[in-house]
């Protein structure tokens, strides 16, 4: 191997450790620490995702809801968002996945106070469902504009 290739492993290595430490991904769950509380977050999201042009279909507060019969709950709040363009190309190789669409987002505070937004990779529902080659496209696009927004919603 050339020291050129092996020195762009590395970088790659490195910028992929550094990124671990504000993000974790399990079971096509991506989880971004985020920089700010939980209010300020959920207003930065939906910011974010009204100004890519998506639709914001529901919020679910489930600590109001956990409160509202007597339960604690640290503060866990959903959003639920996209648009037909975006998901019919999926539901049309697929039918199954409309059962994870629209998108949703959830942001938790962990027991330390962290405050943590969590989404579904796209490209794990994907293939959860068998959606195949054709709606690759619908997919990319799906999984940069989550991460844009994602990534304005939690860093300063």
């Amino acid at each position: 191997m050339r020291p050129s290739g092996l020195i762009g492993i590395l970088a790659l290595i490195a910028a992929i450790c550094s990124w671990e430490t504000q993000a974790m991904a399990a079971d096509g769950l991506i989880t971004i620490k985020s920089s700010f509380g939980p209010a300020d977050t959920m207003k930065r999201l939906e910011t974010e995702v009204t100004a890519k042009g998506l639709t914001v279909f529901a919020r679910v507060d489930h600590a109001a809801g956990a409160a509202a019969v007597g339960l604690p709950l640290r503060p866990t709040d959903l959003i639920v968002f996209g648009n037909a363009k975006g998901g019919t190309p999926l539901m049309q190789q697929a039918q199954t996945i409309g059962i994870d669409l629209p998108l949703k987002a959830l942001v938790w505070q962990d027991e330390q106070g962290v405050t943590w937004l969590s989404y579904n990779d796209p490209a794990y529902l994907a293939g959860r469902h068998g959606v195949g080659e054709p709606a690759k496209a619908a997919i990319t696009a799906m999984t940069g504009a989550l991460h844009a927004i994602a990534t304005k919603a939690t860093a300063p």
